[in-house]
């Protein structure tokens, strides 16, 4: 029996919006030379770990669309930093992207290798059976 996922199925053409996005790796289609595109599911975890990964000033014309998370990898690691950083990411996926129903974001510090694992929980709206959950690793870089 072969495992099935809603977001492979969703190649329909009744009133069911599929969101798709250019995929940033810029992968090639096999039919032409043109960017592959990334459809539902997919599309909407690389645009919420964008977003995430996103700091003020680096949308030109938006710097707005942020959300600070990597300030806050600089700061002490307390549990206090964790819930603070949960904050941020929870205001910047309800704020900036309308295609993920937000459940829970869970923010949990690892001391030993000084980073943290955030794991967010969302439905896609098209989507609403279907929980996703992204798993992000947050660390410093300097």
């Amino acid at each position: 029996m072969a495992k099935y996922d809603a977001g492979s199925q969703n190649n329909i053409t009744r009133n069911v919006r599929q969101y798709t996005d250019l995929d940033l790796f810029f992968g090639k289609k096999s039919s032409n030379s043109d960017v592959q595109e990334i459809t539902d599911v997919k599309a909407v975890k690389r645009s919420i770990r964008n977003l995430v990964l996103l700091n003020h000033y680096e949308k030109p014309f938006h710097p707005e669309i942020a959300s600070g998370v990597r300030d806050m990898l600089f700061e002490l690691m307390t549990p206090v930093t964790a819930t603070i950083l949960a904050r941020k990411i929870e205001d910047v996926i309800n704020n900036f992207e309308p295609r993920a129903r937000l459940i829970s974001v869970n923010a949990l510090p690892n001391l030993d290798r000084n980073e943290y694992e955030v794991s967010i929980e969302f439905y896609v709206v098209n989507q609403p059976t279907e929980l996703v959950d992204l798993t992000i690793m947050l660390e410093r870089v300097r």
